[in-house]
């Protein structure tokens, strides 16, 4: 799947934000907490929906149903200015519950539609692998339409694959920590 540079860059940005978010000084996991906190802060928030997106989006974290994964790897394609509004996307999207109501304040704003979209495709951003995404540019070779499998020449399915990468991660900070190499 490829990415346009707008989302290239916020992907990046929402991750960072919800890693931010995600422990506290002892490295306690205080994720929900600091998202309770943070939404209960979306009236201030709303101020930096076109600024920051990335950091008023993560009150929509785990918010999103994804019905139809092909308008959703379109949306990433697009830039900024060309993202269609959330309208487009109700045969697409849902809101969970509790969303609902955060939806409500944030589609109030003049850039409330166009946030929307930009939080639902960040939040599906995040439920991808990372080595599965390309930077979108004008000579797109056509490689992406290929499906799991052709990607995946040893078989794995993601959950392995990610795991795999995940523990490999973590073995070369092991090793750059001064441990020895898990045999």
């Amino acid at each position: 799947m490829s990415l346009s540079p707008f989302f290239h860059h916020l992907r990046s940005a929402y991750q960072a934000e919800l890693d931010d978010l995600a422990s506290d000084s002892e490295g306690t996991n205080v994720l929900a907490k600091k998202l309770a906190e943070r939404r209960k802060e979306l009236g201030f928030l709303l101020s930096m929906l076109e600024l920051s997106p990335e950091m008023v989006a993560v009150v929509f974290h785990q918010g999103f149903r994804f019905k139809r994964s092909t308008v959703m790897e379109d949306l990433v394609r697009h830039e900024s200015e060309d993202l269609p509004e959330w309208d487009a996307l109700s045969d697409s999207v849902d809101l969970v519950p509790w969303a609902q109501n955060l939806a409500q304040q944030v589609l109030q704003k003049p850039a409330g539609p166009w946030f929307m979209s930009v939080a639902a495709a960040l939040e599906y951003l995040l439920t991808k692998p990372d080595a599965r995404f390309t930077q979108a540019d004008d000579a797109d070779d056509g490689d992406d339409d290929r499906d799991d499998t052709e990607r995946d020449p040893e078989g794995m399915d993601e959950d392995e694959r990610q795991s795999r990468v995940s523990e490999e991660e973590g073995a070369a900070w092991m090793v750059e920590q001064g441990f020895d190499h898990k045999d």
